[in-house]
């Protein structure tokens, strides 16, 4: 009994964590405008530049249960806040020293009259910390939001601990670009069992000490801030847990069906070896919770992967994956734990961070003791989006692309927006564009949009180009990037409005812009554009190179050049719509002169398509696809062109990242209807047994196997094939065309600003029977065999003839 009380324990202490979590509007204005009454503390000892673990504790004693106890906490790296043993708060939010994020908790509802205890679990990862946490060193700040809650405040009264039981382990066991953070050794003798109850002993604990000489600092206050405080704008992260759904192999021990449901330990004897692999069905994001008794000296080695590779006819492990469902004659390699036991009962080993992994394997090697395994579970986390759109079709195929696409974003969704969880966690640009329109339509919420957008705007270096990635420790410039931020801002514009955001974001749009006009030539087209020019990950075709198109001789490319255009053509929209007349009028001027000289250097009539070059013919779907986009080719030429996107071998091939604007081009050009035809990567990862979109059209050799850039059909299925879209700043209108295809019966909903968006198609015999609801407020168009239709707030229906393709 006492064991499964540990285990409902550990599982409490993260499960309640977003509870108390209040509006950051709630806090005293004292704190947004002055020093802290409270200090950055860290412990004697502490190394402040390299990794280390540190508790903190605090006793409090209370004459009632107050019924309102505000706090604003953070910490460099990271920090696990608890409250009389309950974790409450866990962070900080992922920002820079500009910009470091604190939240802002209730904690009442955890506090009792009499003695209460305030602890806290900081830890900094040094060097081997992920490239997406940025840092200055380690420390501890936590405020009280008024008088009665600055008894609270952190210094020197805080008693502080250097846990010497932690030790980082780095690598995953193979080559390849892996920029997520370090797993832990952990040596349980050294680590103090219950020190975060309230009647543990820390009388050997040392006072914390103060860092710096005056209190923590809210951005703007004085001339030397190391972390400039703000507050955390995002929501708590959801937190859930979980259980392992399958042992695939045991080998060395006994186990039973029932350690799955944490219903039956398994035992290890002496002196063994063993080793378990245990499936999660599908991949996920989540926090580690170990429970074990016994086994002095005895070693648990956790592994994490995404799938097992494959191994060559020397038995060595490649980089090929294979079926995600398949586990002969494969290896397991990624990143790993290693536990030591410390020999004693009711052991609990809690990950310090969260892991990804679908396949756990365990490792186990015992000393002269035997070792008791009682239980093993997850605690899933990720931003709380709740998915409020769906779609209802008898195609099984295209539901399950919708399921495994919003399963995609949630995983690549921790307080900001990840390319891949497992290997790198970095919000990229041209990543998060497609993944806030995936938000957006499923889910309805753009906090996490704005925290993007306000990020990729407080990355941009004096050049005038945002980052292509940030946070991010390692600068990464990809200018190309910059401009799908424009497109991002531009998107937020159309479905969200917020006119006081946007224009706030113009300035950085105009120091774009200005980058990009240093390397135009006369004739307006780009050349010898610096730094990583990424496009799309295209293999073996002539002329591209480490994600970069084609270029010419002179270092000029077609790609660059539409992108730019593109560009110039939504930023002058904006200006004339929220800034200033005359930018409109310079950007419609450039990009008048830039489409002109696209025409003339690019476009091969013999071909009837656009080279990626001047000074050859070099052909992709990425230059045609931007052609259409932005008008340079429009009519029956631009539907000629999109025949021959589809079905032209000589154009090197968007990945399923890149699909998403061709797609775009596609259904601009006329041939929505056809959308169905087009998932077949989509189709060949769930025939794969992936469970998320694989970063690559390469399904079997991709790095990652979750990267939300190709969740683009999350987006389509609504905009496209139900017809969805925003035909206003802000959705203030709605506009409704179908592209059904030979779908005869589809229905579906979206959230809107205002409410939700309902349509129903069904066909019978030669009738269609149209339901559209709108929220009350709103007001639109539906267009059918091009025939618009008015729509009001509240229910429409119509009866029509049948859709011609």
């Amino acid at each position: 009994m006492m064991k499964k009380q540990i285990a409902y324990l550990c599982f409490c202490l993260l499960i309640v964590v977003h509870c108390g979590y209040v509006s950051a509007q709630q806090i005293n204005a004292e704190l947004l405008q002055k020093t802290w009454p409270a200090f950055w503390i860290e412990a004697p000892g502490t190394a402040p530049y390299s990794y280390g673990v540190y508790f903190f504790r605090k006793q409090i004693e209370l004459k009632d249960n107050p019924s309102h106890f505000l706090i604003h906490v953070s910490a460099d790296n990271r920090y696990k806040l608890y409250v009389n043993g309950q974790l409450v708060s866990l962070g900080p939010a992922r920002g820079d020293l500009y910009y470091w994020k604190y939240a802002t908790i209730n904690i009442a509802p955890y506090l009792k009259s009499g003695k209460n205890l305030i602890a806290a679990e900081v830890w900094n990862e040094g060097l081997f910390r992920p490239e997406a946490q940025i840092s200055h060193k380690t420390g501890f700040v936590l405020v009280g939001d008024g008088v009665a809650e600055q008894i609270i405040n952190t210094n020197a009264s805080w008693k502080s601990l250097v846990c010497n039981a932690y030790a980082p382990l780095s690598g995953i066991g193979y080559s390849g670009y892996y920029v997520a953070g370090p797993g832990e050794i952990v040596d349980m003798h050294q680590l103090p069992l219950q020190w975060q109850q309230n009647n543990f002993d820390d009388s050997q604990w040392l006072p914390a000490q103060q860092i710096g000489w005056s209190g923590a600092k809210p951005k703007g206050i004085g001339d030397i801030n190391e972390w400039m405080l703000v507050p955390d704008a995002l929501p708590a992260m959801e937190l859930k847990k979980q259980r392992m759904t399958a042992i695939r192999s045991a080998i060395g021990v006994n186990i039973s069906y029932n350690f799955l449901n944490g219903q039956a330990a398994f035992r290890v004897p002496a002196n063994t070896n063993a080793s378990i692999l245990l499936d999660q069905g599908e991949l996920t994001n989540a926090f580690i919770h170990m429970l074990f008794s016994g086994g002095n000296g005895a070693t648990i080695t956790c592994i994490y992967a995404e799938a097992l590779f494959e191994k060559d006819k020397n038995g060595n492990p490649t980089l090929e994956k294979g079926n995600r469902n398949t586990i002969v004659n494969k290896i397991m390699l990624g990143r790993k734990d290693s536990i030591i036991s410390s020999g004693a009962a009711n052991q609990v080993f809690n990950s310090l961070a969260w892991r990804t992994f679908r396949y756990i394997q365990l490792n186990i090697t015992t000393q002269s003791e035997p070792i008791t395994i009682e239980d093993l579970y997850n605690t899933f986390i990720g931003y709380p989006y709740q998915q409020k759109a769906s779609v209802r079709t008898t195609d099984t195929i295209l539901q399950k692309i919708i399921t495994i696409g919003w399963h995609t974003a949630r995983l690549c969704a921790i307080e900001t927006f990840m390319d891949c969880p497992y290997y790198e966690e970095l919000q990229y640009i041209g990543d998060s564009r497609i993944q806030a329109l995936v938000g957006l339509y499923n889910s309805g919420d753009d906090r996490l949009m704005r925290n993007a957008l306000n990020q990729m705007d407080h990355s941009r270096i004096a050049e005038g180009i945002t980052l292509s990635r940030h946070p991010s420790y390692t600068p990464q410039q990809i200018p190309t990037f910059s401009l799908w931020y424009i497109g991002m801002l531009a998107d937020y514009w159309k479905y969200r409005g917020d006119s006081a955001f946007i224009a706030n974001k113009l300035q950085g749009v105009r120091n774009i812009l200005w980058f990009f006009q240093q390397y135009q030539q006369k004739d307006g087209s780009l050349k010898n554009v610096p730094y990583w020019n990424f496009t799309d990950w295209v293999d073996g075709y002539s002329g591209w190179s480490g994600g970069t198109a084609p270029y010419s001789e002179d270092r000029t490319s077609a790609v660059l050049d539409l992108q730019l255009l593109w560009a110039y053509q939504l930023a002058a929209q904006l200006e004339k719509q929220l800034g200033l007349p005359a930018y409109a009028k310079l950007y419609n001027a450039k990009a008048v002169q830039l489409q002109l000289t696209i025409k003339k250097k690019y476009w091969r009539s013999e071909e009837s398509m656009f080279s990626d070059i001047d000074d050859g013919n070099l052909f992709s779907q990425h230059a045609n696809a931007l052609a259409i986009l932005t008008h340079t080719i429009y009519g029956k030429q631009a539907t000629d062109l999109a025949q021959q996107l589809l079905h032209q071998t000589k154009m090197a091939p968007a990945s399923i990242y890149f699909k998403y604007y061709l797609h775009l081009a596609l259904v601009m050009a006329g041939l929505g209807n056809d959308y169905l035809q087009w998932l077949d990567i989509w189709k060949k990862n769930i025939a794969m047994g992936l469970t998320t979109w694989a970063e690559t059209s390469d399904v079997s050799g991709s790095r990652s196997d979750c990267h939300a850039w190709g969740a683009s059909p999350n987006i389509e299925v609504f905009r496209t094939i139900l017809g969805i879209d925003s035909d206003a700043p802000g959705f203030k209108k709605v506009l409704i065309t179908p592209h059904l295809g030979s779908i005869t019966s589809i229905s579906g909903s979206i959230p809107h600003p205002d409410g939700m968006i309902k349509v129903d198609y069904q066909k019978q015999q030669n009738k269609w029977f149209i339901q559209i609801q709108l929220p009350l407020t709103i007001r639109g168009k539906f267009v059918w065999q091009n025939k618009s239709y008015f729509l009001h707030g509240g229910s429409n229906t119509f009866t029509l003839a049948n859709l011609n393709k």
